[in-house]
């Protein structure tokens, strides 16, 4: 069996988000019924609609008759989970709000996943990737050679938005089977943004600059071989660093040039030109530095590596053929995730017999309150995680060796990535110290790691050992290709998984390929974690046993691109980016007003026309197919050049086009939107003072979550944390002396 079985799930979401929250679920047996209304989801014809929507029966229901909403309702009632992404005001229109059901019905988990936030003037908002990365400041985030918002090809936030949604409602039904008892949940677009690109700032210090397409820094960037071919080069940290130039025979170079990044840059880029870019890749790896070749995606999904991950299904479609997406990308070992088939058409809505109401004990605090994790992540993909179940109400436990997390400092972005843990130093190379972390898994639920192949066994802490002290604790490893085939030994960082997976060429275009700059595979494997460790607690509940996760960041290569990869003869092209991309088109793009940027969005012809009235615009014979760059584009960016940004958008909104305005990420601290929203808050850094990070992940009517605490400090807890696991006095103190613990 697998994590929820028996679990239904009333599924009312279109397009990207809310769907594929529910796909992940339905991977794991969830009985998952979508409602979709007459005509289709509004996604329907997009390749990932097949991905986004396996392992479901679709109905169509129109909520707008009353019997047909009546059907729906009926549905609810013996549903576990009813999913909407509907507007606020769409919601309660009908009745289908958070308090309306579950006061109707005390057991449902009610999850709303609108693509926005849940109050203001922007709620209402149709769904685009495009108007929530500019309202989120995500759009100006991404590096740029020019002073401009940047259109990104892979909806990466509405794609975190998904795993966050199937987590946290994970999440309720954990703590349901204790309390008995459902609750609303929220995890908006703005959640799924805040979880991709966390806004930080340490007040007081300057904003971060932003980086370049290739990469602000030498050690961490792209590079061009003689032939003209593309690699990244991922030494983000110093000893893989010194290797590349002891590579490139600049050994008695390093020391001088290590802290002078343009002298760096220019003498890097001048020595990878004098040889081809196969043969630079060939004599780096020789030498275990981490770098990666630019390939397009199509070919790295259909290459060795991913089926050798077994991460490429196949499936049968009457219309289209064979279809071919990636599978699951958590292996569990006792309760395996499965693609079991296409969406099914179906004639009416299943007869699901009303859930009997059941009594339990409140958790008293978040949903994951009383779960216990042990986190022996870092830099970013496995410390996150952690971050995400500390949100949840888990108590995370960040532990250590005494050099620290090589990605520790006190620049926000640290900061952000580990809130709410606490700190244990422990040096697990030390025999006292193993047997002292096997005597916490013996108390524990959860350790995550993410190690090189072959470190846990080496320490003595793998699954196995872990499993002989305590058979009920989860496991989580994650590493960058996999545990199989020829790379799975190999060192990686996110980029590395970016260039080869496609997502540096796809956003490139045409021309050069380009960085992205969030972390888009580690943010990805943050939240699956935390996802696959709540699905995997949710199983336990279920079997009595803990069990052994595994995924990579290759795995969330794909499902971060899963709507983009899914594959069959004769499937459209997907959206390509360029230099410094403003949108996909000229009526779905970025412009530039007087005093500040915009998104636009108009899809019909209905809408273009209101769109040049409102604008005052000739639009030409075809506005629908006019390119992002072209004359209507030039149009509209002359007539927006002297208007206010305000004045524009009133406009637009009265004319019914989709606009919203695109911010910086200094003001995403300060937006009244985003206020009203709680997308930020303030706190205290005992050490560095105030500073602001996200408010939060998700939302719990019931349990409500939030940080318990700052980030940590390195060791931080050390003695408090071994007192509460009831380490005696004498015991910490004979450990700190002989330098295990400190």
């Amino acid at each position: 069996m697998s994590a929820y079985r028996g679990v239904r799930i009333a599924d009312f979401t279109q397009g990207i988000a809310g769907p594929m929250a529910a796909m992940l679920l339905g991977d794991l047996e969830a009985e998952v019924v979508k409602i979709e209304p007459p005509g289709g989801d509004r996604l329907k014809d997009h390749p990932g609609y097949l991905a986004w929507n396996r392992n479901k029966q679709v109905v169509t229901l129109d909520l707008e008759a009353p019997e047909a909403l009546a059907a729906a309702k009926a549905l609810i009632a013996g549903a576990d989970v009813a999913l909407f992404d509907q507007a606020p005001s769409r919601l309660g229109a009908l009745a289908l709000d958070g308090p309306t059901l579950t006061a109707a019905h005390p057991g449902l988990i009610h999850a709303w996943m609108p693509p926005y936030g849940t109050a203001g003037e922007w709620s209402e908002l149709p769904a685009h990737h495009s108007l929530l990365a500019g309202l989120t400041g995500v759009a100006f985030r991404q590096g740029a050679w020019s002073d401009q918002p940047i259109h990104l090809v892979i909806p990466i936030t509405f794609y975190s938005q998904a795993v966050l949604g199937a987590g946290a409602i994970g999440a309720a039904l954990f703590e349901r089977r204790g309390s008995g008892r459902g609750q609303a949940l929220v995890v908006s677009g703005l959640h799924g943004s805040a979880e991709a690109a966390p806004p930080a700032r340490v007040l007081g210090e300057p904003p971060l600059p932003r980086g370049t397409p290739p990469g602000a820094n030498p050690r961490y960037r792209l590079y061009q071989g003689s032939d003209g071919e593309w690699f990244f080069l991922g030494t983000l940290f110093t000893n893989f660093y010194r290797k590349a130039f002891e590579v490139l025979g600049l050994d008695d170079a390093f020391e001088a040039l290590e802290a002078d990044m343009e002298a760096a840059r220019d003498l890097l880029e001048g020595m990878f030109l004098t040889r081809t870019r196969d043969e630079w890749l060939e004599a780096l790896r020789a030498n275990d530095v981490p770098c990666a070749p630019i390939g397009r995606r199509e070919a790295w999904f259909a290459g060795a590596a991913v089926a050798e991950g077994g991460l490429r299904k196949v499936m049968h479609d009457p219309l289209r053929g064979d279809v071919a997406m990636p599978g699951p990308s958590v292996k569990f070992a006792a309760t395996p995730a499965a693609v079991r088939g296409l969406p099914q058409a179906i004639a009416a809505a299943p007869d699901w017999p009303p859930r009997a109401p059941t009594t339990g004990a409140p958790s008293g605090g978040g949903p994951l309150a009383g779960v216990k994790v042990l986190n022996l992540g870092t830099v970013i993909a496995g410390a996150y995680a952690g971050t995400i179940l500390t949100q949840f109400g888990a108590d995370v436990i960040k532990i250590e060796p005494r050099e620290g997390d090589p990605f520790r400092s006190d620049g926000s972005q640290f900061l952000a990535y580990n809130r709410g843990t606490r700190g244990l130093g422990l040096d697990l190379k030390k025999p006292e110290a193993r047997e002292l972390f096997l005597d916490l898994v013996r108390q524990a639920d959860v350790v995550i790691d993410n190690y090189r192949l072959g470190v846990r066994g080496r320490l003595g802490i793998d699954y196995p050992a872990l499993r002989a002290v305590n058979p009920r604790i989860v496991s989580c490893s994650i590493n960058a290709y996999g545990e199989t085939g020829p790379r799975a030994a190999l060192p990686g960082f996110d980029p590395l998984l970016q260039a080869e997976g496609g997502m540096m060429a796809a956003q490139g275009g045409e021309g050069d390929p380009i960085l992205h700059t969030i972390a888009v595979n580690d943010i990805a494997t943050a939240a699956t974690v935390a996802g696959g460790v709540i699905a995997a607690l949710n199983a336990r509940e279920a079997t009595g046993e803990g069990q052994e996760l595994l995924t990579s960041l290759m795995a969330q290569s794909l499902l971060f691109q899963l709507g983009e990869l899914v594959d069959y003869a004769g499937r459209p092209p997907n959206d390509l980016g360029g230099v410094d991309c403003l949108g996909v088109s000229a009526l779905h793009r970025y412009y530039a007003c007087a005093d500040g940027w915009i998104g636009l969005v108009a899809e019909t012809a209905v809408e273009a026309e209101s769109l040049g009235r409102a604008l005052g615009v000739d639009l030409g014979g075809d506005p629908l197919g006019e390119p992002r760059d072209g004359g209507l584009a030039g149009r509209i960016e002359a007539a927006l050049a002297g208007r206010t940004r305000s004045d524009t958008l009133s406009a637009l909104r009265a004319a019914g086009v989709a606009a919203a305005p695109v911010i910086r990420g200094a003001e995403a601290l300060e937006d009244r939107y985003l206020s009203l929203n709680r997308f930020v808050e303030e706190w205290n850094h005992p050490r560095l003072g105030p500073m602001i990070t996200a408010t939060s992940l998700a939302s719990f009517s019931r349990t409500p979550t939030g940080f318990a605490g700052p980030t940590p400090d390195l060791a931080q807890h050390s003695a408090e944390v071994l007192a509460e696991y009831g380490v005696s006095a004498e015991r910490i103190s004979s450990l700190m002396t002989s330098g295990a613990v400190f």
